[in-house]
């Protein structure tokens, strides 16, 4: 059986599908398009001045500028037309994005972008200034405060010497005068003689002192050998 909607119903539908009170005039367009595009390259500026990763994309840093350029004439069309608004939904349903992101923080760029973009494109342009400053600011403090980030122990020691109790207090001497944290990984036993073989995790208090450590380090004659290891992250020479 057949299902009548009713009369009323239907007339209200279609006048709901008909709303367009958001009309820009071209000044407002203009003026929307253009705090989209400023936000937009701030957006772009920050994230090329904290990315830490070893895959830079220019092409992804343009890309910031040009979703939220892309995102407020998308508001811009739709306005509040609902017809609009589910009719873009199917237009976009068949793009399809293959590009992985390789990194969490590149998607909430994305994120950030879209929402500026939808900010400035229905004429909130207040919040979108407002907005991308206060987050780029706390991106930008998270940063250089190194949040979140664990204290890492950069540098790996290795270094053979004849052990007594003696040797060993002359050597902690040495690590605790260069070195801000020391921790002790593995420790054995040369075989042969009563050498001992200690690798230590490290992180020295100065990037100037690493020759001058290691150059301590051999100058004291119960130390046959050393070598010490840098992280990727540290760009100082490797010392052995």
């Amino acid at each position: 059986m057949a299902t009548t909607v009713p009369q009323n119903q239907e007339t209200m539908f279609e006048e709901f599908q008909q709303i367009d009170i958001f009309r820009p005039s071209i000044f407002d367009f203009a003026a929307n398009l253009f705090v989209a595009l400023g936000c937009g390259i701030l957006i772009a500026l920050v994230y090329r001045f904290t990315y830490r990763g070893a895959s830079y994309s220019s092409s992804y840093v343009n890309s910031l500028v040009l979703l939220s350029l892309i995102t407020a004439v998308i508001m811009l069309v739709i306005g509040n037309n609902l017809a609009r608004a589910f009719g873009l939904v199917g237009a976009m349903s068949i793009i399809r994005f293959r590009t992985a992101v390789r990194d969490v923080q590149d998607i909430v760029f994305i994120f950030f972008s879209l929402a500026i973009g939808m900010a400035a494109g229905v004429g909130l342009n207040s919040v979108a200034i407002i907005g991308t400053l206060f987050i780029c600011l706390i991106i930008i403090l998270l940063d250089s405060t190194g949040f979140g980030r664990p204290a890492r122990l950069k540098h790996l020691l290795q270094v053979s010497y004849s052990g007594n109790p003696e040797h060993e207090q002359a050597l902690q001497k040495v690590l605790k005068k260069y070195c801000r944290r020391i921790q002790l990984m593995n420790l054995r036993q040369l075989s042969g003689h009563d050498g001992v073989e200690a690798f230590y995790h490290l992180n020295i208090r100065s990037r100037n002192k690493y020759e001058e450590f290691v150059r301590t380090l051999r100058e004291q004659d119960f130390i046959t050998q050393v070598n010490l290891f840098f992280e990727e992250e540290d760009n100082g020479p490797p010392a052995g």
